[in-house]
């Protein structure tokens, strides 16, 4: 990756369009399940999104061998889809926009009682 696609981000543009590509060749039940996955892990996305790759690329090849074995999704995913998504992206160690308001909030309250101890 160069300059210009950090940057730009159009390397992730090109990642971005290979993955939707792999998922419209899913079946119906298969994609819709991959529009919701999107949804979920949204939260979990740095700034510019490229922690996220590599865990919508491992959960896109979960669903293509699920799909190619024909499991139902609810076999592969279970009925909680927001919670696999929680529990993928913690394996993986993406916080949650949740996780990073507490450590600044911890931060600033931390820094405030050591002026206030002063």
């Amino acid at each position: 990756m160069n300059f210009w696609e950090t940057i730009t981000g159009s390397d992730l543009t090109e990642e971005w369009k290979a993955f939707e590509a792999r998922a419209a060749a899913l079946p119906a039940d298969y994609r819709a399940a991959w529009g919701e996955i999107k949804g979920h892990l949204v939260p979990y996305s740095d700034f510019t999104g490229r922690n996220l790759m590599p865990i919508l690329d491992g959960v896109l090849g979960l669903l293509e061998e699920a799909a190619a074995d024909g499991q139902s999704t609810r076999e592969v995913l279970g009925d909680d889809i927001a919670g696999f998504c929680a529990a993928v992206a913690g394996g993986e160690g993406a916080p949650s926009f949740r996780d990073r308001w507490r450590e600044q909030l911890n931060k600033n309250v931390a820094r405030k009682l050591g002026r206030l101890g002063d």
